[in-house]
C-alpha cells in the first residue's frame, strides 16, 4: 500500500466501501432465507447469523490489524463502531422510515430494551477489563474478555426467552419480494452460495479497507484511534445501513433495530479474537479515548432504551425526539474526542 499514491489509496477505500454496501444487501436477504429454512427458533439463529454477517468488515479489520500490529486502529474501530452504528438508527428513523411515527414507537415488545441492557453491560465489562491490572492476564487474555463472550451468549438466551416469534417474522414475504432479483425466491442452496460469496467479498473488502486506512491515517497525520473511530467506523457500518433500510422498507422495524443493537453487542466479542491472534490482550492497553467511546456508546444505547420504554409519538423535523438526542450527543461526543489525550 505504501507504494500507491494517495488518490490510489482513496480509490481502494471507496471501492471497498461500495462492495461492502452491495454485499450487505445480499447478506440481509439471504440471511433471512437461510434462517427461515432451518427454522432457527424465535429469531435467535437469524439474529446471530445477521450480526456476524453485517460485522464481517470489523472481523476482517481486527484480523488484519493483528498481523500488521495496528491494534489501536482495531480497538478504535470496535468501540467507535458501536457508537456510530447506533447512529444508524437515526438514519432509519426519519429518512429511512418516512412515516409520521418515531422508529422506537413501532416496537411491540421489550425485547429491544433487553438487548440494549445486555449491550450496556458488555460495554461495562470493557471498562472493567481496561482497568484491571496486567497481573490478572492469563493465557494472553483477560477475565473480562472471556466474561464478554459468556455474557453476550447469556444475552442471546435471555432474548430468546422474552421475544415474540411473530415480531421477528413480520414482513418476511414482503422482504423476499423486495430483494434483488438475484436472491428473490432462490433455493436454500443458492441462498447459501450467495451468502458465502457476499461474505467473502465483505472480508476481502474489509482487509483492503484496513490496509488502506493504516496508510491514509499515516499520510494525513491522523491517529489510528481517531481514524478508526470515525471514518473507518462509518464505512464498516454500511452493512447495518443496507440491512436496516431493507427491513424498515417492508415494515420489519424490530428486526432492523435488533440488527443494530444485537450487532453492537457482538462487536466486543472480537476483543477475545484479537487477543488470541495478536498474542496479547487488547483491553489492558485501552487508552482514555477508548474508554470515552465506550461510555458514548453506552449513553446512546441508553437513550434508545428509554425511547423503546416510553414509545413517544412526538416528532421534530420528521424524526423521533430520541433520535435527535442521539445525533446531538454523537456529534458533541466525537468533537470532544479530539480533546482527550491518550
Amino acid at each position: 500500500m505504501s507504494v500507491l499514491s494517495t488518490w490510489g489509496l482513496l480509490a481502494i477505500f471507496l471501492a471497498s466501501a461500495g462492495i461492502i454496501w452491495w454485499a450487505g444487501i445480499i447478506l440481509a436477504f439471504t440471511t433471512d432465507t437461510i434462517d427461515t429454512h432451518f427454522g432457527w427458533g424465535e429469531g435467535v439463529g437469524g439474529a446471530v447469523l445477521l450480526a456476524v454477517a453485517t460485522n464481517l468488515p470489523e472481523i476482517a479489520i481486527i484480523i488484519g490489524c493483528a498481523f500488521t500490529n495496528s491494534m489501536a486502529l482495531a480497538v478504535g474501530n470496535i468501540l467507535g463502531g458501536i457508537a456510530i452504528q447506533t447512529v444508524v438508527l437515526v438514519i432509519l428513523d426519519g429518512p429511512g422510515l418516512r412515516e409520521r411515527i418515531p422508529l422506537m414507537s413501532t416496537v411491540r415488545s421489550l425485547t429491544i430494551v433487553v438487548q440494549g441492557m445486555v449491550l450496556i453491560s458488555v460495554l461495562m465489562f470493557c471498562v472493567i477489563g481496561a482497568l484491571l491490572p496486567k497481573t490478572m492476564i492469563a493465557f494472553r487474555i483477560t477475565p473480562a474478555e472471556v466474561a464478554i463472550v459468556f455474557f453476550w451468549a447469556f444475552g442471546l438466551w435471555l432474548t430468546a426467552q422474552n421475544q415474540d416469534r411473530e415480531a421477528w417474522r413480520a414482513g418476511h414475504e414482503q422482504m423476499i419480494e423486495a430483494a434483488p432479483k438475484v436472491v428473490r425466491h432462490c433455493s436454500i442452496q443458492r441462498a447459501i452460495t450467495l451468502f458465502s460469496l457476499a461474505a467473502l467479498a465483505t472480508l476481502i473488502s474489509g482487509v483492503a479497507i484496513e490496509l488502506s486506512s493504516v496508510e491514509l491515517s499515516s499520510r494525513f497525520h491522523v491517529s489510528g484511534l481517531i481514524f478508526g473511530a470515525t471514518f473507518l467506523a462509518a464505512v464498516t457500518a454500511l452493512p447495518e445501513v443496507t440491512t436496516g433500510l431493507a427491513a424498515v422498507k417492508v415494515g420489519s422495524f424490530e428486526l432492523a433495530i435488533s440488527d443494530v443493537i444485537g450487532g453492537n453487542a457482538f462487536l466486543p466479542v472480537l476483543f477475545l479474537l484479537g487477543s488470541l491472534l495478536s498474542g496479547r490482550p487488547l483491553l489492558p492497553d485501552a487508552q482514555s479515548p477508548d474508554l470515552y467511546l465506550t461510555a458514548l456508546g453506552a449513553l446512546l444505547t441508553a437513550v434508545y432504551c428509554a425511547g423503546a420504554v416510553f414509545r413517544s409519538r412526538r416528532m421534530l423535523f420528521g424524526t423521533g425526539i430520541d433520535s435527535l438526542i442521539v445525533l446531538a450527543l454523537y456529534i458533541i461526543g466525537v468533537a470532544g474526542l479530539f480533546f482527550i489525550r491518550p
